[in-house]
């Protein structure tokens, strides 16, 4: 057999604990670590797992392939900019008070009522927070591919493109 500390030779290694691994050592080597004190067929729980198994572990539950189509995801509501000008009439306060409150421009509150700027997830965040509402919905990930014919409605390529 082979000592897995100093790779000598040995006829036999002996089986030790060295830092919470299971390491079979030669007899010169087995001073650096425990008696290994576990039975064949049963695990001993005074013992650590190695960390080689625990590696290993987190690599297969890293390495699990995820459905990205099957999980829901939150997305900005359809119309976001009538549901915040709505809630900040409730709250009694024009553009400027609201902008103010919020530490933003008023143009950018303003765009974002018209439906003009989608607004990012910071901004949506503070909104919510400031009006009490939710921007955000829970909006299941189709898994259709290719569109079967159908003329999309969101934006495609054609939508970047310059026709002259």
């Amino acid at each position: 057999m082979i000592c897995e500390m100093c790779g000598k030779e040995v006829p036999v290694a002996k089986p030790m604990i060295v830092e919470g691994t299971k390491l079979n050592l030669c007899p010169s080597c087995a001073r650096f670590g425990d008696e290994y004190k576990g039975t064949g067929s049963q695990p001993n729980p005074s013992v650590p797992k190695s960390v080689i198994e625990e590696r290993l572990q987190r690599r297969e539950r890293r390495m699990q392939t995820r459905d990205v189509y099957s999980s829901t995801t939150k997305e900005l509501v359809e119309d976001y900019g009538r549901t915040v000008r709505e809630a900040r009439e409730a709250k009694g306060m024009d553009i400027d008070e609201f902008a103010k409150s919020i530490l933003e421009r008023r143009g950018i509150i303003a765009r974002i009522e018209a439906n003009d700027l989608v607004p990012d997830d910071k901004m949506i965040i503070k909104l919510e927070k400031a009006l009490g509402i939710c921007l955000r919905e829970d909006v299941q990930s189709g898994g259709q591919v290719g569109g079967g014919g159908r003329k999309s409605e969101g934006m495609t390529l054609s939508n970047f493109i310059k026709k002259e």
